[in-house]
């Protein structure tokens, strides 16, 4: 008996103007591999490539339109097949035509299916077209009178996986004398601890060195400080996620990038990692420099 895969699939689709496309890159950010445009006639193939045993593809979302040529009738029947292969889930983007019509009118783009026509002639052509695939759908997202941020985060309420890191931070050292780092969402300046380079066993050494970590953590002020900066951080990456900002620098600075910036960029790191949802990364912009 074959094992049952492990492998997920959302098909992304709706009305044109509704916001596939930002469904579509909410899903991307969320760590799902997108295909856009797909024609229906694909699909059973891409799902034997996606329950293939080594097969690195294991969540897919396609977005699957009016814009592939297949008609509903077509497609109704993949869906019940491919529904016995693997965990699929359809994601339906709807509007009203007043809201789609604004939309178009917005950026002064002909709807896809108007030929001779209004756009509203479009719209009402697609919707019928579409009606069956509707009643199939798992998710069904009015977006009307929503922006896109408002859109996206629609998305990820009804997709986010829980095992997936929801942003990805960069913890970066760095000394003042060498520069800024001008990608750096959030800065910090630890010159107000004492500075290793003064000593005479730990000058030629790094923030790597547990002599040195031990010299720069163990001041008394060091755990306010950590503990205070990680209690500012962690609202401040909840507000990033949901504006929908899936990365982030925090730069943390001293003199020459060498010793201070990077024994609490060590700690500092380990903090947030732990904080649900964040996955982090550490880089040591100046460690090596003289």
């Amino acid at each position: 008996m074959q094992e049952p895969s492990n492998a997920h699939l959302i098909i992304v689709t709706g009305l044109s103007g509704a916001g596939r496309s930002t469904a579509a890159h909410a899903l991307e950010d969320g760590g799902w591999r997108v295909i856009d445009n797909l024609p229906a006639q694909l699909l059973p193939s891409l799902v034997d490539i996606a329950t293939y045993p080594e097969s690195t593809m294991s969540r897919l979302a396609v977005v699957v339109d009016v814009r592939g040529g297949t008609s509903v009738e077509e497609l109704a029947p993949m869906i019940d097949e491919i529904r016995k292969e693997l965990d699929l889930r359809v994601l339906f983007l709807d509007a009203t035509d007043a809201d789609l019509v604004k939309r178009y009118e917005a950026v002064r783009r002909p709807h896809p299916l108007q030929g001779t026509g209004t756009i509203l002639d479009g719209i009402r052509i697609e919707r019928s077209r579409l009606e069956l695939l509707r009643e199939l759908a798992d998710v069904v997202l009015n977006t009307t009178g929503l922006n896109p941020n408002q859109t996206a985060t629609l998305v990820h309420e009804s997709f986010r996986s829980e095992t997936q890191p929801v942003i990805n931070v960069v913890v970066e050292s760095f000394g003042f004398k060498n520069g800024i780092p001008v990608d750096a969402d959030l800065m910090a300046d630890v010159r107000f601890l004492p500075n290793p380079f003064w000593s005479e066993n730990l000058r030629h050494e790094n923030g790597l060195n547990p002599d040195v970590q031990a010299f720069v953590l163990g001041h008394p002020d060091v755990e306010q400080y950590l503990s205070g900066f990680v209690h500012m951080i962690e609202p401040t990456l909840k507000g990033y996620i949901r504006e929908h900002k899936r990365y982030a620098t925090i730069a943390i600075g001293c003199t020459g990038g060498k010793h201070r910036s990077v024994a609490i960029s060590e700690e500092l790191a380990r903090r947030i990692g732990t904080i649900p949802g964040v996955s982090v990364t550490l880089k040591h912009r100046d460690i090596g420099r003289d």
